[in-house]
């Protein structure tokens, strides 16, 4: 039986790993990435898995960082499931990486900031709470809100 999950009992709670992610995020920008982190953390709160965006390193659409870190993840517990899990991920993920995240049954997805564009965790699309899907997870959003907006932004203002 899997440990009990270390309860975290505020947002603030996870300022200290979104910063991890804002790094991996940062790692990604001086790539030539889309500057997106994701920090996969198990029932503990323990770090299992750290990414940022690789679509052009890796010459591969579906290499965001949420992907690259549940794959991560699945290999390292041999289970494409992933209960009990948390993702901490600087920008509201896509639909591609919300199916990901909800196929791999995450329990919890916390996020920085919305993406307007593209999001499926609340703003475009709230795959999350679509009663129509079999999967339920728990969100958290705007931490460190301003600073990983401010990556995004920063990334496609230098880009333009």
């Amino acid at each position: 039986m899997p440990p009990k999950r270390q309860e975290i009992q505020h947002a603030e709670d996870f300022v200290s790993v979104m910063r991890e992610a804002i790094r991996e995020a940062e790692k990604g920008w001086l790539a030539g990435e889309v500057p997106v982190g994701a920090i996969l953390m198990d029932q503990s709160n323990g770090i299992v898995a750290r990414a940022h965006n690789r679509c052009v390193l890796d010459v591969d659409p579906t290499a965001h960082a949420e992907i690259v870190a549940i794959r991560q993840a699945a290999r390292i517990y041999q289970n494409y499931r992933l209960p009990g899990a948390t993702l901490v991920v600087t920008v509201e993920p896509c639909i591609m990486c919300m199916g990901a995240i909800m196929n791999a049954r995450i329990d919890m997805l916390v996020f920085g900031t919305f993406d307007e564009k593209s999001g499926a965790g609340g703003s475009l699309f709230n795959l999350p709470e679509d009663t129509r899907l079999n999967h339920r997870l728990k969100v958290i959003h705007g931490i460190l809100e301003e600073e990983c907006r401010g990556l995004m932004q920063g990334f496609f203002t230098e880009k333009r």
